[in-house]
Protein backbone atom coordinates (compact mmCIF):
# COMPACT_ATOMS: atom_id res chain seq x y z
CA UNK A 1 0.00 0.00 0.00
CA UNK A 2 1.23 3.00 -0.98
CA UNK A 3 2.20 5.70 1.96
CA UNK A 4 -1.06 8.50 2.16
CA UNK A 5 0.33 11.79 0.26
CA UNK A 6 2.03 14.93 2.15
CA UNK A 7 5.10 16.34 3.96
CA UNK A 8 4.67 14.86 7.24
CA UNK A 9 4.44 10.68 5.99
CA UNK A 10 8.15 10.51 6.03
CA UNK A 11 7.77 10.55 9.74
CA UNK A 12 5.95 7.67 10.05
CA UNK A 13 9.36 5.66 8.30
CA UNK A 14 12.02 7.20 10.67
CA UNK A 15 9.45 6.17 13.43
CA UNK A 16 10.50 2.29 14.10
CA UNK A 17 14.40 3.47 13.65
CA UNK A 18 13.65 5.99 16.41
CA UNK A 19 11.57 3.26 18.09
CA UNK A 20 14.62 0.71 18.30
CA UNK A 21 17.25 3.52 19.30
CA UNK A 22 15.08 4.56 21.95
CA UNK A 23 14.58 0.40 23.28
CA UNK A 24 18.51 0.28 22.71
CA UNK A 25 19.01 3.33 25.15
CA UNK A 26 16.70 1.79 27.48
CA UNK A 27 18.26 -1.35 27.64
CA UNK A 28 21.60 0.13 28.62
CA UNK A 29 20.25 2.18 31.29
CA UNK A 30 18.77 -0.93 32.87
CA UNK A 31 22.91 -2.24 32.82
CA UNK A 32 23.81 1.02 34.58
CA UNK A 33 21.43 1.66 36.15
CA UNK A 34 22.67 0.20 39.73
CA UNK A 35 26.26 2.43 38.81
CA UNK A 36 24.51 5.67 38.12
CA UNK A 37 22.64 5.23 41.56
CA UNK A 38 26.08 5.34 42.96
CA UNK A 39 27.77 8.94 43.48
CA UNK A 40 29.90 9.34 40.77
CA UNK A 41 33.51 10.41 41.66
CA UNK A 42 33.82 14.10 40.51
CA UNK A 43 37.35 14.89 37.79
CA UNK A 44 39.28 17.43 37.55
CA UNK A 45 42.20 19.01 36.37
CA UNK A 46 45.41 17.04 36.63
CA UNK A 47 44.00 14.20 38.81
CA UNK A 48 45.72 11.12 38.96
CA UNK A 49 43.69 8.02 39.76
CA UNK A 50 44.76 4.96 40.31
CA UNK A 51 41.94 2.41 41.14
CA UNK A 52 40.79 -1.31 40.38
CA UNK A 53 37.28 -2.84 39.88
CA UNK A 54 34.39 -0.75 38.13
CA UNK A 55 34.14 2.66 39.07
CA UNK A 56 31.93 5.48 38.19
CA UNK A 57 33.27 8.86 36.96
CA UNK A 58 32.03 12.34 36.30
CA UNK A 59 33.81 15.80 34.59
CA UNK A 60 31.30 18.42 35.19
CA UNK A 61 30.59 21.75 33.28
CA UNK A 62 32.57 24.48 34.49
CA UNK A 63 30.67 27.64 34.84
CA UNK A 64 33.41 30.05 35.00
CA UNK A 65 34.18 31.01 31.46
CA UNK A 66 38.07 31.58 30.48
CA UNK A 67 38.70 33.18 27.19
CA UNK A 68 42.14 31.91 26.96
CA UNK A 69 40.66 28.71 27.27
CA UNK A 70 38.43 28.93 23.81
CA UNK A 71 40.39 25.78 22.35
CA UNK A 72 41.15 23.83 25.08
CA UNK A 73 39.63 20.49 26.07
CA UNK A 74 40.04 17.66 28.54
CA UNK A 75 41.94 15.17 28.41
CA UNK A 76 40.74 12.37 30.32
CA UNK A 77 43.72 9.45 29.86
CA UNK A 78 42.52 5.54 30.92
CA UNK A 79 45.31 3.28 30.88
CA UNK A 80 45.51 -0.62 32.13
CA UNK A 81 47.54 -3.69 31.56
CA UNK A 82 44.57 -5.28 30.12
CA UNK A 83 41.44 -4.79 28.48
CA UNK A 84 39.14 -2.23 29.42
CA UNK A 85 36.02 -0.67 27.95
CA UNK A 86 33.55 2.54 29.04
CA UNK A 87 29.97 3.00 29.43
CA UNK A 88 28.00 6.26 29.19
CA UNK A 89 25.74 6.47 31.97
CA UNK A 90 22.10 7.59 30.12
CA UNK A 91 20.59 8.84 32.98
CA UNK A 92 23.37 11.73 33.11
CA UNK A 93 21.77 11.99 29.16
CA UNK A 94 18.97 12.58 30.23
CA UNK A 95 18.10 9.78 27.96
CA UNK A 96 15.30 7.88 30.00
CA UNK A 97 13.05 10.12 28.86
CA UNK A 98 13.97 11.62 25.57
CA UNK A 99 12.00 15.10 24.78
CA UNK A 100 12.85 16.30 21.85
CA UNK A 101 14.74 14.54 18.57
CA UNK A 102 18.05 16.12 19.08
CA UNK A 103 17.82 14.39 22.92
CA UNK A 104 17.23 11.10 20.97
CA UNK A 105 20.09 11.64 18.04
CA UNK A 106 22.32 12.37 21.43
CA UNK A 107 21.75 9.31 22.86
CA UNK A 108 22.17 7.40 19.93
CA UNK A 109 25.22 8.49 19.42
CA UNK A 110 26.70 8.04 22.81
CA UNK A 111 25.20 4.47 22.08
CA UNK A 112 27.20 4.18 18.80
CA UNK A 113 29.97 6.08 19.37
CA UNK A 114 31.30 4.50 22.36
CA UNK A 115 35.04 3.72 22.38
CA UNK A 116 36.20 -0.21 21.97
CA UNK A 117 37.84 -2.24 23.86
CA UNK A 118 41.43 -1.17 24.44
CA UNK A 119 44.21 -1.33 26.96
CA UNK A 120 44.20 2.49 26.49
CA UNK A 121 41.43 4.98 26.17
CA UNK A 122 41.36 8.68 25.51
CA UNK A 123 38.60 11.07 25.70
CA UNK A 124 37.71 14.58 24.53
CA UNK A 125 35.53 16.23 26.90
CA UNK A 126 34.47 20.23 26.43
CA UNK A 127 34.97 22.10 29.62
CA UNK A 128 32.28 24.22 29.27
CA UNK A 129 29.57 21.52 27.40
CA UNK A 130 27.27 19.03 29.40
CA UNK A 131 28.25 16.98 32.32
CA UNK A 132 30.04 13.60 31.15
CA UNK A 133 30.01 10.42 33.05
CA UNK A 134 30.82 7.27 32.63
CA UNK A 135 31.82 3.55 34.61
CA UNK A 136 35.01 1.99 33.69
CA UNK A 137 35.06 -1.53 33.33
CA UNK A 138 38.19 -3.32 33.41
CA UNK A 139 39.76 -6.46 34.25
CA UNK A 140 42.73 -5.34 36.57
CA UNK A 141 44.15 -2.24 38.07
CA UNK A 142 43.81 1.00 35.60
CA UNK A 143 44.76 4.61 36.02
CA UNK A 144 43.35 7.91 35.28
CA UNK A 145 45.05 10.82 34.12
CA UNK A 146 43.14 14.18 33.64
CA UNK A 147 45.34 17.03 31.89
CA UNK A 148 44.07 20.08 29.93
CA UNK A 149 44.76 20.67 26.37
CA UNK A 150 45.47 24.06 26.26
CA UNK A 151 44.97 24.17 22.30
CA UNK A 152 43.06 21.47 20.37
CA UNK A 153 44.86 21.99 17.38
CA UNK A 154 41.89 20.04 15.43
CA UNK A 155 39.47 22.47 17.29
CA UNK A 156 40.92 25.49 15.79
CA UNK A 157 41.75 24.05 12.46
CA UNK A 158 37.68 23.07 11.87
CA UNK A 159 36.97 26.51 12.84
CA UNK A 160 39.52 28.63 10.37
CA UNK A 161 38.37 25.60 8.17
CA UNK A 162 34.70 27.17 8.53
CA UNK A 163 35.87 31.11 8.78
CA UNK A 164 37.34 30.53 5.47
CA UNK A 165 34.38 28.07 3.77
CA UNK A 166 32.15 31.14 4.74
CA UNK A 167 33.70 33.94 2.72
CA UNK A 168 34.94 31.71 -0.16
CA UNK A 169 31.86 29.90 -0.60
CA UNK A 170 30.54 31.56 -3.93
CA UNK A 171 33.72 31.15 -5.18
CA UNK A 172 34.23 27.54 -4.63
CA UNK A 173 30.51 26.78 -5.75
CA UNK A 174 31.51 28.54 -9.39
CA UNK A 175 35.01 26.52 -9.70
CA UNK A 176 35.23 23.59 -11.91
CA UNK A 177 38.05 22.24 -9.60
CA UNK A 178 36.32 22.34 -6.42
CA UNK A 179 32.67 20.60 -8.12
CA UNK A 180 35.25 17.59 -9.24
CA UNK A 181 37.19 17.37 -6.21
CA UNK A 182 33.94 17.40 -4.36
CA UNK A 183 32.02 14.82 -6.26
CA UNK A 184 34.99 12.24 -6.31
CA UNK A 185 35.23 12.79 -2.51
CA UNK A 186 31.42 12.65 -1.56
CA UNK A 187 31.45 9.05 -4.27
CA UNK A 188 34.48 7.37 -1.89
CA UNK A 189 33.42 8.73 1.61
CA UNK A 190 29.81 8.52 1.30
CA UNK A 191 28.51 6.42 -1.75
CA UNK A 192 25.02 5.87 -0.62
CA UNK A 193 24.45 9.94 -0.55
CA UNK A 194 26.22 9.92 -4.20
CA UNK A 195 24.23 6.92 -5.08
CA UNK A 196 21.07 8.53 -3.81
CA UNK A 197 21.87 11.85 -5.92
CA UNK A 198 22.23 9.97 -9.35
CA UNK A 199 18.83 8.20 -8.46
CA UNK A 200 17.24 11.41 -7.24
CA UNK A 201 14.80 11.36 -10.69
CA UNK A 202 13.83 8.25 -10.33
CA UNK A 203 11.86 9.43 -7.18
CA UNK A 204 8.92 11.27 -7.53
CA UNK A 205 8.23 12.15 -3.79
CA UNK A 206 10.14 15.13 -2.89
CA UNK A 207 9.55 13.82 1.14
CA UNK A 208 10.34 10.41 -0.04
CA UNK A 209 13.49 11.61 -1.46
CA UNK A 210 14.01 13.85 1.96
CA UNK A 211 13.61 10.98 4.11
CA UNK A 212 16.49 8.89 2.12
CA UNK A 213 18.48 11.59 2.26
CA UNK A 214 18.97 11.68 6.03
CA UNK A 215 19.09 8.09 6.43
CA UNK A 216 21.26 7.70 3.68
CA UNK A 217 23.41 11.01 5.60
CA UNK A 218 23.51 9.29 9.27
CA UNK A 219 24.46 5.66 7.86
CA UNK A 220 27.43 7.25 5.75
CA UNK A 221 28.62 9.39 8.71
CA UNK A 222 28.58 6.53 10.68
CA UNK A 223 30.60 3.86 8.72
CA UNK A 224 32.83 6.54 7.88
CA UNK A 225 33.50 6.91 11.73
CA UNK A 226 33.69 3.51 12.32
CA UNK A 227 36.47 3.19 9.61
CA UNK A 228 38.52 6.00 11.00
CA UNK A 229 39.10 4.56 14.46
CA UNK A 230 40.15 1.21 12.63
CA UNK A 231 42.15 3.16 9.96
CA UNK A 232 45.47 1.84 10.69
CA UNK A 233 44.45 -1.71 10.84
CA UNK A 234 42.78 -1.73 7.79
CA UNK A 235 45.26 0.31 6.02
CA UNK A 236 47.97 -2.97 6.68
CA UNK A 237 45.55 -5.88 6.66
CA UNK A 238 43.45 -4.46 3.23
CA UNK A 239 45.93 -2.10 1.77
CA UNK A 240 45.29 -3.72 -2.01
CA UNK A 241 41.21 -3.59 -1.63
CA UNK A 242 41.18 0.02 -0.21
CA UNK A 243 43.51 1.01 -2.94
CA UNK A 244 41.56 -0.34 -5.37
CA UNK A 245 37.98 0.60 -3.89
CA UNK A 246 39.50 4.35 -3.57
CA UNK A 247 40.48 3.95 -7.81
CA UNK A 248 37.75 1.98 -8.67
CA UNK A 249 35.11 4.39 -7.19
CA UNK A 250 36.73 7.77 -7.31
CA UNK A 251 37.08 7.53 -11.10
CA UNK A 252 33.20 6.44 -11.10
CA UNK A 253 32.29 9.38 -9.06
CA UNK A 254 34.74 11.46 -11.21
CA UNK A 255 33.26 10.16 -14.67
CA UNK A 256 29.41 10.85 -13.42
CA UNK A 257 30.71 14.09 -12.19
CA UNK A 258 32.57 15.06 -15.52
CA UNK A 259 29.52 13.49 -17.76
CA UNK A 260 27.00 16.19 -15.85
CA UNK A 261 29.94 19.16 -16.14
CA UNK A 262 29.99 21.86 -13.21
CA UNK A 263 27.25 24.08 -12.02
CA UNK A 264 26.26 26.62 -14.28
CA UNK A 265 23.18 27.37 -13.54
CA UNK A 266 22.43 30.26 -11.49
CA UNK A 267 20.04 28.64 -8.73
CA UNK A 268 22.07 25.88 -8.53
CA UNK A 269 24.75 27.95 -8.01
CA UNK A 270 23.06 30.01 -4.97
CA UNK A 271 21.77 26.33 -2.95
CA UNK A 272 24.97 24.84 -3.13
CA UNK A 273 26.52 28.57 -1.65
CA UNK A 274 24.32 28.44 0.46
CA UNK A 275 24.78 24.69 1.40
CA UNK A 276 29.14 25.57 1.93
CA UNK A 277 28.02 28.32 4.02
CA UNK A 278 25.42 25.92 6.95
CA UNK A 279 28.13 24.00 6.99
CA UNK A 280 30.34 26.60 7.75
CA UNK A 281 28.44 28.06 10.58
CA UNK A 282 28.13 24.24 11.56
CA UNK A 283 31.95 23.51 11.71
CA UNK A 284 32.61 27.33 13.63
CA UNK A 285 30.22 25.85 16.05
CA UNK A 286 32.19 22.62 16.65
CA UNK A 287 35.93 24.28 15.88
CA UNK A 288 35.25 26.20 19.61
CA UNK A 289 34.53 25.34 22.79
CA UNK A 290 32.86 28.11 24.52
CA UNK A 291 29.36 28.96 22.81
CA UNK A 292 29.06 32.42 23.60
CA UNK A 293 32.20 33.42 21.43
CA UNK A 294 30.98 30.92 18.49
CA UNK A 295 27.67 32.59 18.65
CA UNK A 296 29.40 36.40 18.56
CA UNK A 297 31.21 34.76 15.83
CA UNK A 298 28.31 33.71 13.71
CA UNK A 299 26.65 36.85 14.10
CA UNK A 300 29.62 39.16 12.90
CA UNK A 301 30.22 37.00 9.60
CA UNK A 302 26.42 36.55 9.16
CA UNK A 303 26.23 40.59 9.63
CA UNK A 304 29.45 41.06 7.89
CA UNK A 305 27.70 40.85 4.69
CA UNK A 306 25.95 43.64 4.80
CA UNK A 307 28.80 45.51 6.24
CA UNK A 308 29.80 46.75 2.34
CA UNK A 309 26.85 49.13 1.91
CA UNK A 310 27.18 50.79 5.29
CA UNK A 311 31.22 51.23 3.84
CA UNK A 312 30.40 52.53 0.46
CA UNK A 313 27.71 54.96 2.35
CA UNK A 314 30.81 55.97 4.52
CA UNK A 315 33.37 56.96 1.32
CA UNK A 316 30.65 58.40 -0.50
CA UNK A 317 30.19 61.21 2.34
CA UNK A 318 33.83 61.36 3.27
CA UNK A 319 34.04 61.88 -0.57
CA UNK A 320 31.57 64.46 -0.52
CA UNK A 321 32.68 66.32 2.73
CA UNK A 322 35.73 66.96 1.04
CA UNK A 323 34.89 68.20 -2.01
CA UNK A 324 32.69 70.95 0.44
CA UNK A 325 35.47 71.88 2.77
CA UNK A 326 38.75 71.73 -0.13
CA UNK A 327 36.07 73.56 -3.10
CA UNK A 328 36.68 72.89 -6.40
CA UNK A 329 40.64 72.29 -7.58
CA UNK A 330 41.83 74.53 -10.71
CA UNK A 331 43.57 73.25 -13.11
CA UNK A 332 45.98 75.64 -14.77
CA UNK A 333 47.77 74.63 -18.36
CA UNK A 334 51.46 75.22 -19.35
CA UNK A 335 51.94 77.28 -22.15
CA UNK A 336 55.01 76.46 -24.52
CA UNK A 337 57.29 78.83 -22.91
CA UNK A 338 56.21 77.83 -19.37
CA UNK A 339 57.13 74.36 -20.41
CA UNK A 340 60.55 74.78 -21.55
CA UNK A 341 61.23 76.54 -18.61
CA UNK A 342 60.47 74.08 -16.58
CA UNK A 343 62.13 71.48 -18.17
CA UNK A 344 65.28 73.54 -18.29
CA UNK A 345 65.33 73.90 -15.03
CA UNK A 346 64.12 70.35 -13.68
CA UNK A 347 66.94 69.13 -16.06
CA UNK A 348 69.90 71.46 -14.44
CA UNK A 349 68.57 70.26 -10.70
CA UNK A 350 68.83 66.82 -11.71
CA UNK A 351 72.05 67.02 -13.50
CA UNK A 352 73.28 68.57 -10.05
CA UNK A 353 72.12 66.18 -8.15
CA UNK A 354 73.65 63.76 -10.27
CA UNK A 355 77.60 65.66 -9.75
CA UNK A 356 77.15 66.14 -6.40
CA UNK A 357 76.75 61.91 -5.96
CA UNK A 358 79.32 61.60 -8.48
CA UNK A 359 82.02 63.63 -5.92
CA UNK A 360 81.15 61.71 -3.12
CA UNK A 361 83.95 59.51 -1.56
CA UNK A 362 82.32 56.20 -1.38
CA UNK A 363 81.37 56.76 -5.04
CA UNK A 364 82.97 53.75 -7.27
CA UNK A 365 84.38 56.23 -9.38
CA UNK A 366 87.18 53.31 -11.50
CA UNK A 367 84.03 50.90 -11.69
CA UNK A 368 81.90 53.76 -13.86
CA UNK A 369 84.97 55.08 -16.07
CA UNK A 370 85.48 51.44 -17.12
CA UNK A 371 81.93 51.02 -18.06
CA UNK A 372 81.85 54.14 -20.15
CA UNK A 373 82.83 54.89 -24.02
CA UNK A 374 84.24 58.42 -23.41
CA UNK A 375 85.25 58.89 -19.55
CA UNK A 376 86.87 62.05 -20.56
CA UNK A 377 83.63 63.52 -20.73
CA UNK A 378 81.65 62.09 -17.88
CA UNK A 379 85.05 63.73 -15.65
CA UNK A 380 84.46 66.84 -17.46
CA UNK A 381 81.12 66.57 -16.10
CA UNK A 382 81.72 65.77 -12.84
CA UNK A 383 84.33 68.89 -12.65
CA UNK A 384 81.21 70.94 -13.91
CA UNK A 385 81.25 71.12 -17.56
CA UNK A 386 78.22 70.28 -19.48
CA UNK A 387 76.92 66.94 -20.10
CA UNK A 388 76.53 67.41 -23.70
CA UNK A 389 79.64 67.69 -26.16
CA UNK A 390 79.23 70.24 -29.30
CA UNK A 391 78.58 67.87 -31.83
CA UNK A 392 75.53 66.70 -29.68
CA UNK A 393 74.40 70.16 -29.53
CA UNK A 394 74.26 71.23 -33.14
CA UNK A 395 73.22 67.85 -34.06
CA UNK A 396 70.01 68.34 -31.67
CA UNK A 397 69.41 71.27 -33.38
CA UNK A 398 69.23 69.91 -36.94
CA UNK A 399 66.69 67.45 -35.80
CA UNK A 400 64.32 69.63 -33.56
CA UNK A 401 65.38 73.26 -33.83
CA UNK A 402 63.97 75.75 -36.54
CA UNK A 403 64.06 74.45 -39.88
CA UNK A 404 64.48 70.71 -38.42
CA UNK A 405 63.43 68.02 -40.01
CA UNK A 406 61.41 66.81 -37.12
CA UNK A 407 59.81 70.45 -37.33
CA UNK A 408 59.10 70.00 -41.02
CA UNK A 409 57.16 66.60 -40.97
CA UNK A 410 54.89 67.98 -37.81
CA UNK A 411 53.38 70.98 -40.53
CA UNK A 412 53.75 69.17 -44.19
CA UNK A 413 52.86 65.82 -43.13
CA UNK A 414 48.87 64.75 -43.53
CA UNK A 415 47.13 63.99 -40.85
CA UNK A 416 44.97 60.82 -41.41
CA UNK A 417 41.56 60.47 -39.63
Amino acid sequence: MRPPPGPWWPLLWLLPSATLAVGAVHREEAVVAPLSAQRCRALKEMDLIKASGSGCYCYYQNSQIEWKYIWSTMQVKISSSGLLSIVYISERHHCQDPETILSIIKCVMHKFWTPHESHEITLSINPYGDTVCFSVEPVRNYTIHVDRNIVDFKLFLVFVAGIFLFFYAKTLSQSPIFFYSLGTALGILMTLVFLLLLVKRLIPEYSTFLALMVGCWFASVYVVCQLMENLKWLWYENTIYILGYVLIVGFYSFAVCYKHGPLVDERSIRLLTWTLQLLSLFLIYCGATVPQFTYAVMVLILSSRGLHYPARAFRYMRWKMKKWFTGKLAVKYLTEDEYREQADAETASALEELRQACRKPDFPSWLAVSRLQAPKKFADFVLGGSHLSPEEISLHEEQYGLGGAFLEEQLFTPRTT
